[in-house]
């Protein structure tokens, strides 16, 4: 599932992860922030509806990684107002970049489960040291995808070694298609002393 496979998947309008705006989820969560400098990430974006809502509701400090050109280009169509050296087109695996917060929204189903543990180890790397991973990961049997499923025990078991897991619960405001079926996370990344 590298880059062609993503372009593919554009270039013939199989993007039906995309809900069409912001979740739910992620919407109450962002809602709720108060300091709109820090630096936010949304990896795999996609449509990045989130990357818009967060900037137009005064987070300026948010960046976007896609693999996908095509992706791209049609976030940048949809929405010109999104500052281009802010968007990083390229694998997320090789971002060199530090932040304050990662939106998870469909990222981590998209890769490949061989690849969880080093999603972990990299969310770890280039966040700060108070730096938070937040979202929604899908809860349901880990089948051919993508997406593909897991569940809380299986994730605890990538994330507890960089992270503390402050919540990973049942989302109570996923969308019809999704409910009962996606995990809400907030995990601060573990300190080293």
């Amino acid at each position: 599932m590298d880059k062609s496979f993503w372009d593919s998947r554009w270039e013939n309008a199989e993007t039906g992860w995309d809900i069409g705006g912001v979740s739910a989820p992620l919407k109450a969560y962002i809602d709720q922030l108060e300091n709109k400098t820090i630096r936010i990430l949304v990896p795999g974006c996609g449509n990045a509806h989130e990357a818009e809502y967060l900037w137009e509701n005064g987070f300026k400090n948010t960046w976007i990684v896609e693999i996908s050109q095509l992706a791209i280009d049609s976030f940048r169509k949809r929405y010109p107002a999104f500052p281009v050296e802010q968007i990083i087109q390229g694998d997320f695996f090789d971002v060199d970049a530090h932040f304050d917060l990662v939106l998870e929204q469909t990222f981590f189903c998209a890769i490949h489960p061989s690849r969880r543990a080093d999603y972990a180890a990299k969310m770890s790397e280039i966040l700060e040291p108070s730096g938070k991973l937040v979202g929604l990961l899908f809860d349901f049997p880990l089948e051919s995808g993508p997406p593909f499923g897991g569940s809380e025990a299986e994730y605890r078991t990538y994330f507890e070694p960089f992270f503390i897991i402050k919540r990973m619960e049942r989302a109570h405001n996923s969308i019809k298609p999704r409910y009962g079926r996606e995990l809400f996370i907030q995990f601060d990344k573990k300190t080293t002393d």
